[in-house]
């Protein structure tokens, strides 16, 4: 083997490897990115699909399923500090859909969307509707499952964000 084609092989691996190592840098990067887009996404997607209405004070209800199966919860509509700066009526709701911070874990990245009102779990996975605390049941409000359906959203929307983030960071490397 000639010491010519040495070199000129050695020089070639070595730009392979850092261009591979500069791609394998740019892909760590898009992961945080294309969660938090994805998941800003499905806050926009969640506040969409959330309505805004008037409710008579008190409103008053039985949780039916989940977690807190059987309490009754009770509670005035009233504007906070925050929601008073809003034209709208009603709206805590919607008001209320955020994304966590991300964070690192073992595996990878996290971040989580919530909606902090104390009534957004009531309305999403649906309660009973009672006149009075101790009063017999009228009926059950089926729930919106609205959380659940941006989770998929969510899903779906990650998938052809990294699809896409590679497909660039390929483009700019193969230049």
């Amino acid at each position: 083997m000639s010491s010519s084609n040495y070199q000129r092989n050695k020089a070639e691996i070595d730009r392979f490897r850092k261009e591979l190592a500069s791609m394998m840098e740019d892909i760590r990067e898009i992961d945080k990115k294309v969660l938090n887009q994805a998941v800003n996404e499905g806050v926009q997607h969640a506040k969409r699909r959330t309505p805004v209405g008037v409710h008579p004070n008190p409103v008053t209800f039985t949780v039916k399923r989940g977690p807190d199966a059987g309490k009754v919860v009770s509670f005035e509509t009233k504007k906070s500090a925050e929601a008073s700066a809003c034209v709208m009526v009603g709206g805590w709701l919607r008001w209320n859909w955020h994304k966590l911070p991300t964070k690192s874990n073992g595996q990878g990245i996290e971040t989580e969307l919530v909606n902090s009102a104390d009534y957004a779990s009531y309305w999403n996975y649906g309660h009973n509707i009672k006149n009075s605390k101790t009063g017999p049941s009228k009926g059950f409000v089926k729930g919106t499952y609205v959380l659940e359906k941006t989770q998929n959203y969510v899903s779906k929307r990650v998938g052809s964000l990294f699809e896409k983030e590679v497909e660039a960071v390929q483009k700019r490397h193969d230049q």
